[in-house]
């Protein structure tokens, strides 16, 4: 059983990503902003293990989908301001 807490780093680890801060948010910049029509596992940028790990995560609501919902949210445009 996995006890391990899953966090932004963990997840990128999970996705075999370099999972530092900085790692982090370079990752997001240059990614930054997802189309908001292209769900998070089908961006162009994943390795169909990735893409595949993603869609599970929420397809199945696993204990990675709370992580995986917070990476979406950074990669998607900021809301407009009223």
């Amino acid at each position: 059983m996995d006890t391990t807490a899953h966090n932004l780093s963990t997840l990128f680890e999970q996705l075999g990503l370099p999972a530092d801060a900085n790692a982090i948010k370079t990752f997001i910049h240059w990614h930054r902003p997802l189309d908001p029509k292209v769900p998070l596992h089908q961006a162009l940028w994943w390795h169909p293990v990735q893409s595949e790990f993603l869609r599970q995560a929420i397809e199945e609501d696993s204990d990675w989908a709370e992580q995986v919902d917070a990476l979406d949210a950074l990669l998607r445009p900021a809301p407009e301001a009223s």
